[in-house]
């Protein structure tokens, strides 16, 4: 015979209990790695409710995460330690090429004064039964490297494990998405939902990921705070880094239109944009690093001026980057944003090769000292490009 006051207290408990683990802060997104670099890596992850944060920070060796007090690497800004849902910690002065690993920590805030405050709970990435994170620094002296590049997902997050599958994205040193991740940038779900929590769940939390700005990324409520989740510790959203024998360089093309178009509300200044970074662009092909690398590749979104019909976007772009580029020895500048593929081998007005990927296909490709091989496969498995670059310098 049921107890009908026990079965009452039980239900009750087991209430509690579920909404406990519902109401309990916890990190809600993440983590990924940004700007990995031969010392440096950056990683982000969010909250559900504002907090501190920190990464704790272990060798890749024998010894247990938690046998001793792991180094605490702050999340802070100005010498105050940061309450944000939304947290990035810069880790500097590490050794190249050497694996780390790590667990990221926050402690919800529930009310910071000027004189005493009150914290909450504690969430983490537990590691008792399982491995922890880690990532690799870069190498630049690796003798090969392996990429691969999406573009123009537009938020079908599936296509990130279905096409990675194709080209066997486990075993790639890093990943690159080149632009158009989302339609429009109208909440933070939209960055985590539509697409970073399927990256994590696959690769970038342990994974080298580089994120090339597209023209969509700038639309919407959210836009101008983009760059808080990506590259959130360095100055721009325009980059350089080099694995093994690839120098690369990322542009950030900004919008396909002119800046007074009305679609844009008056909130675009991408004329003035573009042109800060061609100065710094010259700046980079000077660099000993760019002028001793084996190969030299350019990802942006927007690919330049290439028919007659051209958008203004691309038009800046012939007109402030290529310059720059075509003094340069560049090897493979490879874009997105026009939905379809094509190729365009080097001429007298762009002296370099242009791959342009279509938003239902991978670039995958893999470099030694001798050649850089690169390939595009489609969502149906079919490869649609494949082409072999002897090394040039």
């Amino acid at each position: 015979m049921i107890n009908h006051q026990n079965y009452r207290l039980l239900a009750t408990a087991i209430l509690f209990l579920t909404f406990q683990s519902l109401s309990a802060f916890k990190i809600v997104h993440g983590p990924y790695l940004q700007n990995v670099g031969t010392t440096e890596v950056t990683i982000v992850w969010e909250t559900d409710a504002p907090s501190t944060g920190w990464v704790e920070l272990a060798p890749d060796d024998s010894t247990d995460f938690y046998a001793i007090s792991r180094p605490r690497i702050l999340d802070t800004s100005i010498g105050i330690v940061r309450t944000s849902k939304l947290h990035a910690v810069r880790l500097l002065s590490l050794q190249p090429n050497t694996v780390y690993r790590y667990r990221v920590v926050s402690h919800e805030v529930k009310d910071r004064g000027a004189y005493s405050s009150q914290y909450g709970s504690y969430a983490t990435d537990f590691i008792y039964h399982m491995p922890a994170k880690h990532f690799r620094t870069l190498n630049p002296q690796k003798p090969e490297t392996s990429f691969m590049v999406y573009n123009d997902v537009h938020e079908h997050s599936y296509l990130l494990e279905k096409l990675g599958k194709l080209v066997d994205y486990q075993n790639r040193d890093m990943v690159i998405f080149n632009g158009d991740m989302m339609n429009f940038f109208s909440h933070d779900s939209t960055f985590f939902h539509g697409f970073m929590d399927e990256a994590v769940r696959l690769f970038a939390a342990e994974k080298p990921v580089y994120y090339v700005r597209g023209n969509h990324e700038t639309r919407g409520p959210v836009a101008e705070y983009f760059h808080d989740y990506v590259c959130p510790r360095q100055p721009n959203l325009y980059f350089t880094w080099q694995q093994g024998p690839i120098f690369f360089i990322a542009l950030d093309t900004g919008e396909d239109k002119p800046d007074d178009d009305i679609e844009y509300s008056g909130f675009t200044d991408y004329d003035n944009y573009r042109s800060e970074q061609a100065l710094w662009l010259k700046d980079v092909v000077k660099s000993d690093a760019f002028r001793k690398a084996k190969y030299r590749i350019v990802i942006e979104h927007i690919p330049p001026a290439i028919d007659a019909d051209a958008w203004h976007g691309s038009l800046e772009v012939s007109q402030k980057f290529v310059p720059i580029l075509n003094n340069a020895g560049i090897d493979l500048m490879i874009c997105g944003h026009t939905h379809s593929f094509s190729y365009h081998p080097e001429n007298q007005n762009m002296r370099f090769p242009i791959l342009i990927n279509s938003n239902h296909g991978v670039v995958a490709a893999e470099a030694n000292t001798e050649q850089l091989h690169v390939k595009i496969v489609d969502v149906n498995g079919k490869k649609t490009f494949e082409k072999i670059y002897p090394c040039k310098h």
